[in-house]
């Protein structure tokens, strides 16, 4: 699960009503959401709340290093707050859905020397394709 808020506290990081509810929002595992989707959310508990308020938090939490933008197959923008934790991406090629996945090894190290080019690799991102349940089903 994730800790957002907690580490938000720690940080000193200063929690307006607005900035609660979308890191409130944001909070728990496998959350991907896009802007619109957090300000639909976010609505529901606080409906004065505008769409820009959204988007300046989602770009501030993303700046300080608090939640990790998600990008994939020219799709909106997603915010994933498990920004502590080590993980990779299972997204769905046909609805888009994105798990967090923890596999097992290094993906640094399946990069050999030969093919680093003089290039100090400082991180790996791994996005794995396929087709949810849901998808395959229908």
């Amino acid at each position: 699960m994730s800790d957002l808020l907690e580490r938000l506290r720690d940080r000193g990081w200063r929690l307006t009503a607005q900035r609660r509810v979308v890191a409130e929002v944001l909070d728990g595992d496998h959350v991907h959401y896009t802007a619109d989707e957090v300000h639909a959310r976010a609505s529901e508990r606080l409906p004065e709340i505008a769409r820009a308020t959204v988007y300046n938090t989602l770009s501030e939490l993303v700046a300080i290093g608090e939640v990790i933008e998600v990008s994939t197959d020219g799709r909106a923008k997603r915010y994933d707050p498990n920004a502590r934790h080590a993980h990779q991406h299972l997204v769905c090629s046909r609805c888009g859905t994105i798990r967090d996945v923890h596999p097992s090894g290094d993906p640094l190290a399946n990069l050999p020397e030969t093919e680093r080019y003089g290039f100090t690799i400082a991180d790996a991102t791994v996005t794995y394709r396929g087709t949810c349940p849901q998808c395959a089903s229908a």
